[in-house]
């Protein structure tokens, strides 16, 4: 368990600076409105999830691996159970932004200090893409981090910039699907995080090269393509809206960046809209060119056959709405946001 004496001795002996000057979606601004919804029925499910969180210990692993495998291969059935603190992580941040009660930042502490420094990034951008949730976390804690703590998250946000930078410009004449989309979304958001504008530049080129190679002339998405599947424009839209989600709070807009051919991010959503609306229907995978999708269908996983369920898109447009209020009621018909933006707002 937990050692909450020790930690708490080190969260008060830590040095409290201003606000973290980088961060990658919570601004300075909202962080400080949070305690303003702590009444909210969002925000009492965030303490209850924080509540369970902090009376449990961690469980990292120094890799996890859920990538083309079906259930039980491999370490995938052990990597969903230690990914399941990503999310915690979250909720323990959010639970003392809204309260101020250091015992949520304690358990933040034991959670970050368990897996950092031991995981090391892996670049499988589908075994990590949802680390954006600890990118966030730190967004609303650095600032009272212990020093230690600060410093591995520091160092490992560097290793998720750079490494995914360099892989995602190594791989833009052969990947221009979702794999693509998920560096670029954590390469942007740990640059935003480390504030580092040499990074959050190139970050943007090589987004804006992978819109080019990505979306075609009408708003489709290469992934739809070669997996006949809209479960993949949904996998594939949503990281890089995160990545224009983290611009916009920087008062930068890539998402009006357009391609030579005239596609923009607002275009591919409103390609999907007619199915997120019920007006058409497609079902999946029947003429997919990747092996493993049959696979998958075969081993029974849910949504790899039959007729694709618009709720699948309810994150993906409740995000787009964020940042086009366009989307806002298409969002609000199909169902709620994940509790981070609604109280991110």
């Amino acid at each position: 368990m937990f050692k909450p004496l020790v930690l708490s001795l080190l969260l008060i002996s830590a040095p409290v600076t201003a606000l973290a000057s980088g961060y990658a979606i919570f601004t300075p601004l909202s962080v400080n409105r949070l305690p303003q919804s702590a009444d909210s029925p969002t925000a009492r499910q965030v303490l209850h999830a924080a509540e369970l969180a902090r009376h449990r210990d961690p469980h990292p692993m120094a890799r996890v691996h859920t990538e083309g495998t079906l259930p039980h291969q491999g370490i995938r059935d052990q990597s969903i159970a230690a990914e399941a603190d990503w999310p915690a992580i979250l909720n323990l941040a959010l639970a003392w932004r809204l309260t101020n009660d250091d015992v949520y930042l304690v358990g933040l502490s034991a959670y970050l200090d368990a897996w950092f420094p031991l995981y090391r990034a892996s670049f499988n951008p589908i075994d990590e893409t949802n680390l954006d949730t600890v990118i966030m976390a730190y967004d609303l804690s650095a600032d009272r981090l212990p020093d230690a703590t600060r410093a591995n998250m520091e160092e490992f946000l560097r290793q998720l910039a750079t490494g995914y930078i360099s892989q995602a410009n190594s791989k833009l004449r052969k990947d221009h699907g979702n794999w693509q989309s998920h560096r670029i979304k954590l390469a942007t958001m740990a640059a935003f995080a480390l504030n580092d504008p040499a990074l959050i530049q190139a970050a943007h080129k090589v987004y804006q090269k992978h819109l080019a190679n990505n979306l075609q002339a009408d708003g489709s998405v290469f992934d739809f393509h070669e997996r006949d599947a809209l479960h993949y424009v949904v996998y594939d839209l949503q990281p890089l809206l995160m990545a224009a989600l983290a611009a916009q709070r920087h008062e930068q807009n890539w998402y009006q960046d357009t391609t030579p051919e005239g596609a923009t991010l607002g275009k591919a959503l409103d390609w999907l809209t007619p199915y997120a609306m019920g007006e058409q229907t497609h079902i999946e995978y029947v003429h997919s060119s990747v092996k493993f999708d049959a696979q998958r269908r075969d081993a029974g996983e849910p949504g790899f056959s039959g007729p694709w369920e618009p709720q699948s898109a309810t994150q993906l447009f409740n995000l787009a709405a964020l940042i086009d209020n366009r989307y806002a009621p298409l969002a609000a018909r199909l169902g709620r946001p994940a509790a981070w933006m609604v109280l991110g707002q």
